[in-house]
């Protein structure tokens, strides 16, 4: 009698846990591939309704939002910087406190929140980090005269702050350069894809073949 009683009670149970605990994977894990924005998009739909929007209230484009978010994170939500280490040993602080989707220090993250209202914001969280993103890419524009389109410069700014780029300490960082011109190329791709896709995402028609 206990069996037959506790067996529909708690099997429904196991498998809604099981279920949540998938959906959640699903939610928070990276796109299979980071090749091509019309797939990433297709498979993270809210994603591309939150750079629309990011990009309607700020101005930065979609594929420069995906190609500096590429570069920072690899889209994994909860990415960070390795732990210092001590003697080989890896100590539980870290060498930075960036943190999230555009690895967004602790002291930055308080301005935009400051500066925004936005008390809810969270690193890990995919709308959040492009409204960042772009709000940031909006004050460079302001303040330095980069164009949003510019991903090249855009990057540089991003990593060095905008008064590094001001005094362009970039440029004693060959390896940096590197990068920004890697991060521009990946712009140029997506932007590309995008204009193949955009009036199937726009029209939430999400099942056309690649």
């Amino acid at each position: 009698m206990y069996n037959m009683l506790k067996k529909p009670i708690i099997w429904p149970i196991i498998f809604m846990a099981a279920g949540a605990l998938y959906l959640t994977s699903c939610a928070t894990s990276p796109p299979s591939s980071s090749e091509n924005a019309c797939q990433i998009f297709a498979e993270k739909e809210d994603w591309y309704s939150a750079s629309k929007d990011a990009r309607e209230k700020y101005g930065l484009p979609v594929h420069v939002q995906l190609a500096i978010m590429r570069q920072e994170s690899s889209f994994q939500h909860d990415a960070a910087p390795p732990r210092e280490t001590f003697l080989g040993i890896p100590m539980w602080w870290r060498k930075s406190s960036a943190y999230g989707y555009a690895q967004v220090k602790d002291s930055t993250w308080d301005w935009y929140i400051d500066k925004t209202g936005n008390w809810g914001a969270d690193r890990d969280d995919y709308a959040d980090a492009v409204d960042f993103m772009s709000w940031y890419a909006s004050i460079s524009q302001k303040t330095l005269g980069i164009s949003k389109w510019d991903a090249y410069n855009q990057y540089l700014a991003y990593h060095e702050g905008h008064t590094g780029w001001k005094k362009k300490t970039y440029l004693k960082k060959a390896w940096l350069m590197k990068v920004a011109r890697k991060v521009e190329r990946y712009a140029k791709k997506y932007g590309a894809q995008l204009k193949g896709c955009e009036a199937n995402l726009n029209s939430s028609s999400w099942w056309w073949p690649f």
